[in-house]
């Protein structure tokens, strides 16, 4: 017989209340009401029309270097506008309740920082910032659009190189410090809140069972289907812009209990 899982927002209020250690997990569903689209949704995502091994790839970055930046450069500009809702603003005020322990994304956006969560775990990097990929020299991303050369390429203002955005491409490595600190919150933590993430793109879908094997405990606050639906104590799939601030507010009614 399967086990039921709960669907409401006060049961997994009182696993976040009962918990010693809870850390969320975020993809792109956390985004998507500030305007950001996902990758994936067939028809609307960033690789709805564009194959991303064509343009995403790190060997794209060096051997075309003007065709990565006109398929970055507009999203670039596109989430330098965008802000936080009030799904990056919940999370941000359950850890300054000292109810979660830290944020692990797999979001470039850089949101999470702009609504104020400390502990923040990118492990597929940030537009946050660029970098230049010969001398190191980095600028803040209000500052890179200055950086284009009649060409169309970033180009370093000290040294000439290239100026790539520090975000993980497809063919390079994920930064080995982030994902250790995942992997160290994941083992420790007594639940893990997953949100807005189809938890298909690893390394970070295999968080989740590394808590699970930890024995901890799993929610899940997604609209799409995930693998782990069924180990998951609570399984919400609505608006998470809305029920994330719902769910602050019935953490706030128990321990007012």
């Amino acid at each position: 017989m399967a086990r039921e899982v709960d669907t409401s927002i006060e049961a997994l209020a009182e696993l976040i209340g009962s918990a010693e250690r809870v850390v969320a997990l975020t993809g792109a569903g956390v985004s998507v009401p500030s305007g950001i689209p996902d990758f994936r949704t067939p028809g609307v995502g960033i690789w709805a029309e564009v194959d991303p091994m064509k343009v995403a790839t790190i060997d794209a970055f060096h051997r075309d270097t003007k065709a990565f930046w006109e398929f970055y450069r507009p999203r670039f500009e596109m989430l330098a506008d965008k802000q936080p809702n009030p799904a990056h603003f919940a999370l941000a005020e359950l850890e300054q309740r000292g109810r979660l322990e830290a944020v692990i994304t797999q979001n470039i956006d850089r949101l999470h920082g702009v609504a104020g969560t400390r502990e923040l775990i990118e492990v597929h990097g940030s537009v946050a910032t660029s970098s230049c990929t010969a001398c190191g020299s980095s600028w803040p991303l209000a500052e890179v659009d200055a950086l284009f050369e009649d060409d169309g390429i970033a180009i370093c203002t000290g040294c000439g190189g290239k100026v790539k955005p520090d975000v993980i491409l497809f063919g390079e490595l994920l930064p080995v410090a982030e994902i250790e600190r995942a992997r160290e919150l994941a083992e420790s933590a007594d639940l893990m809140l997953c949100v807005g993430s189809s938890l298909e793109v690893f390394p970070a879908a295999g968080l989740p069972e590394v808590t699970l094997e930890a024995g901890g405990r799993i929610a899940i606050l997604t609209q799409s289907s995930t693998p782990y639906d069924r180990e998951a104590s609570v399984r919400l799939d609505g608006d998470v812009a809305e029920q994330l601030p719902a769910l602050v507010r019935a953490v706030d009614a128990l321990a007012a209990q």
